[in-house]
């Protein structure tokens, strides 16, 4: 009976230290995932901006062909895979992002689709867009301080009616929103059960009030919802780790927990910081398993 008990404690000190060796190995095989890059290019008669553009950037600063610059971005910062966001400017209009993909790898790149939730053609225009490229993952929706112009409520049927099609397209809606519509967004997502929903740049703290971000904090209480990390340089100019933040991200990173929380934009390292104290398995979810696991990837 003593051997017994000896070898069936040696089996569980040996299963525990390769369990110890395990997850640091899983986490190094985790692929970097960035959600975050917007596509322009200075070549407006190839790719012009669309007339109902809230803004449109300056063509001078702006590269021929944003591949490449963007290519060696993801090298120089150990970034393994990438979405394309489709930028305002082009509206509706995917051609640039579609050149994007036609000239990458589908096991790098995926991107992600804009369209206007007023116009009644939308949701057919998005059905079209993802039956010609499978590779659009996503479509974005716009609503906070400064932006009203594209909707006016995320009750409103034209809203649902996109949201619906979004959904029975299989896509995660990306929310660009300001804590003042996090309720109204909560709201929506209720009403489609099963839906993934991704939050921008950790609800835009900075235009919306207290009270009102206390309602992005809720919207983790559901379990279809994820926290983007990334605009941190819209609240901190102490770069490139914004440790003066760090309370705050914490905080976000606490309420949604490592497994719906996922990072984009600058150097993946930022999570290293913000992250501290946390395990290797948890670090790797958020530079890039939570999105490979979203977007099936």
């Amino acid at each position: 009976m003593e051997g017994t008990n000896r070898r069936e404690t040696m089996a569980l000190m040996g299963a525990a230290m390769l369990a110890g060796t395990a997850e640091p190995a899983a986490a190094a095989a985790t692929p970097v995932i960035e959600w975050n890059m917007h596509m322009f290019s200075s070549n407006t008669a190839k790719f012009p901006f669309h007339p109902n553009a809230v803004y449109k950037p300056d063509t001078e600063k702006l590269p021929l062909d944003p591949l490449p610059p963007y290519e060696a971005h993801l090298k120089e910062f150990g970034i393994d895979k990438a979405m394309f966001v489709q930028p305002e400017p082009y509206g509706d209009d995917h051609a640039l992002v579609l050149d994007c993909l036609a000239r990458t790898s589908p096991g790098k790149f995926k991107a992600t689709s804009l369209f206007y939730p007023k116009n009644p053609e939308s949701p057919k225009k998005l059905a079209a867009l993802v039956k010609s490229q499978p590779r659009i993952v996503s479509t974005r929706f716009h609503a906070h301080r400064g932006k009203e112009m594209y909707l006016d409520s995320f009750a409103a049927d034209y809203v649902r009616a996109l949201w619906k099609q979004a959904v029975n397209s299989g896509l995660i809606i990306e929310l660009h929103i300001g804590p003042n519509y996090a309720t109204q967004a909560a709201d929506a997502i209720r009403a489609f059960p099963g839906c993934r929903v991704l939050i921008d740049h950790m609800g835009e703290p900075k235009l919306g009030n207290p009270y009102e971000y206390a309602n992005m904090l809720e919207l983790a209480k559901l379990p279809n919802v994820y926290m983007k990390l990334s605009g941190i340089d819209y609240i901190a100019t102490d770069g490139p780790d914004y440790e003066s933040v760090r309370p705050f991200t914490r905080r976000l990173i606490r309420e949604y927990g490592a497994e719906r929380v996922v990072w984009s934009g600058g150097s993946p390292k930022v999570i290293d910081v913000h992250m501290k104290g946390y395990s290797a398995a948890d670090i790797a979810r958020v530079k890039g398993g939570n999105l490979q696991r979203l977007l099936n990837w």
